[in-house]
């Protein structure tokens, strides 16, 4: 296997200016990923999102660097550099959100690159891949909930 890039597409029943504001704003991400999120939505903002560890011991810190804001159509951010760093395609993942009008509701493209960038043995490459990837698939399906939700509600 490659670990170069994590791409998924999944289609939700809220229009892109829906979507775009369930991705970017604080209120919204904690509520489909689980980080108390702290960042402009706005190129060049830099902040962080915080949780709790899944093992229950202290609390998870991943800055975000965000690269652009394209409303409706595409929010991109590195993210997971060291908290003292700049984001760099050397020690950052990059986050591509790509927002389509489709069916009365919106083609989601996310695509997370960056893995072999970094630089890891192939086993910590392995590991971290894996884990993003079950992590996205874990998340869109709530992302694409609760934007359906608010549409309803």
């Amino acid at each position: 296997m490659e670990y170069g890039a994590i791409a998924r597409e999944i289609h939700i029943d809220a229009t892109p200016d829906v979507v775009y504001e369930v991705i970017t704003k604080p209120e919204h991400i904690v509520q489909w990923w689980g980080f108390d999120a702290s960042f402009p939505a706005v190129p060049g903002g830099d902040g962080r999102m915080t949780k709790q560890r899944r093992d229950g011991v202290g609390t998870l810190v991943v800055p975000i660097h965000v690269v652009e804001a394209d409303a409706p159509r595409r929010f991109v951010f590195r993210w997971v550099h060291p908290e003292d760093q700049q984001a760099t395609p050397q020690n950052s993942f990059l986050v591509m959100f790509e927002l389509v009008p489709a069916s009365g509701g919106t083609l989601l493209r996310l695509t997370e690159a960056g893995f072999r960038e970094i630089g890891w043995e192939a086993a910590q490459l392995e590991a971290h891949y894996r884990s993003h990837c079950a992590g996205w698939d874990q998340h869109l399906p709530n992302l694409a909930a609760y934007a359906a939700g608010l549409v309803r509600s």
